[in-house]
């Protein structure tokens, strides 16, 4: 997992930070604290050198304030430029060995710069880094001469003081790492247990939402049976009793009308929060047929219409499930069906009824095994009344549909 202020080690050595200090506002951030600490080390060492011991003084006041400009460049740009900053200190150290001048600004950046180093590059980067960083540093206490060495001390001592310094800079910043991404871990794991939590919530709300569809299912399955018992004895009574036919009646009006509110509650909760609202209008049926036949010859398809039979009386949901068979297959027909007719065939028996579509088309490409969404949508309308569905090539050419659906008796 990235953070915008952890992981220099895979930018460029020296390209790229112009970049971050553009985009990113932790950059700018960073930078500004940096420039502030750059700003009092060197307002330090010009203290030191303006009023310190003469020792410090090896240099001219331009060539002191020049040095620590280079170690302010270095100071300021170890976060946002970290590969940047070990190349200036690497450059100054180089340098000071002609100029034999180790300014205050060069030795808290170099110290600075191998914290940096520790707390944002991985393991063997880091130690490889600090490394680059200080075995100069040690083999230049060892070819020091004595003059310039501090009274009493040799030059194993101060290898050995700057050895321990680069190992305590090099370990805070392991131990600031290491804390990071204990941090980054548990976030992440925090970031996951809410998905968890929130997808079990989910799922505890359909589970019931379900439960509850069903009760409201047998609930409405109970009135529409009441419903139909109390229609047939009123019928039954009608001539010979029509005070009880007249009860029987008012009591289907109100089982009718509790049915209703039931069937709402019911779609309520079976509708979730990302479905559009339903139209309104009224759904089509075998009378629009005609009418869709229509269209597809408008939008450049021949097709003919043939009814054999007379059509009885057909519930809304079947006559609903022949019209989106014949406007699917004729949909089809119109998109992959070529140069070619198409034929509509509704055959109205006792016992089924049977809906044929086919055309003289193309038809499908060979090996195609790909069932789309339309034949799935078909296929299950059809279960749904208890028929059955065929669809296929045909042996003279085109596509065929054919379904089969039983008669209510």
């Amino acid at each position: 997992m990235a953070r915008a202020d952890a992981p220099l080690a895979g930018r460029p050595l020296l390209g790229g930070w112009r970049e971050r200090l553009r985009l990113d506002a932790a950059g700018r951030r960073a930078i500004g604290y940096d420039a502030l600490l750059a700003f009092g080390v060197v307002a330090v060492e010009i203290v030191l050198t303006g009023f310190g011991p003469p020792e410090l003084r090896t240099t001219g006041w331009s060539a002191t304030i020049g040095w620590s400009v280079v170690g302010c460049a270095a100071l300021v740009l170890r976060r946002v430029a970290t590969w940047a900053a070990v190349l200036i200190v690497l450059g100054s150290l180089a340098a000071s060995v002609g100029t034999r001048h180790q300014p205050v600004t060069m030795a808290v950046a170099i110290l600075l710069v191998t914290y940096t180093v520790g707390a944002r590059f991985p393991l063997r980067k880091a130690a490889l880094t600090t490394a680059l960083l200080w075995v100069p540093v040690l083999a230049l206490n060892l070819v020091t001469p004595a003059d310039l060495r501090p009274d009493g001390m040799s030059a194993l001592y101060i290898m050995f003081i700057n050895g321990l310094m680069a190992m305590v800079c090099f370990f805070l910043g392991r131990t600031v790492h290491a804390r990071r991404t204990s941090v980054l871990a548990l976030e992440e794991r925090a970031r996951v247990a809410e998905q968890n939590q929130r997808a079990l919530a989910e799922q505890a709300v359909g589970d019931e939402r379900r439960r509850i569809a069903r009760e409201l299912h047998d609930m409405v399955a109970h009135h529409v049976s009441v419903m139909g018992v109390l229609a047939t004895g009123a019928r039954r009574v009608l001539g010979r009793d029509p005070d009880a036919a007249d009860e029987a009646l008012a009591t289907i009006e109100d089982t009718s009308r509790a049915t209703l509110r039931e069937m709402r509650r019911l779609l309520d909760v079976l509708r979730t929060d990302a479905e559009p609202a339903a139209e309104l209008s009224p759904q089509p049926g075998l009378a629009g047929i005609e009418a869709l036949v229509e269209q597809v010859r408008e939008a450049g398809l021949p097709v003919a219409l043939r009814v054999d039979g007379t059509p009885g009386p057909l519930d809304h949901g079947v006559a609903l499930a022949i019209y989106r068979i014949v406007q699917e297959a004729l949909t089809n027909a119109l998109k992959h069906a070529g140069q070619a007719t198409a034929h509509v065939r509704l055959s109205f028996g006792v016992y089924w009824l049977i809906v044929e579509v086919f055309d003289t088309g193309r038809g499908p490409a060979p090996g195609t095994d790909h069932v789309g969404h339309g034949l799935v949508g078909m296929r299950e309308r059809v279960a749904l009344y208890g028929g059955t569905l065929r669809t296929g090539p045909r042996p003279g050419g085109g596509f065929r549909v054919y379904a089969k659906i039983p008669m209510e008796q």
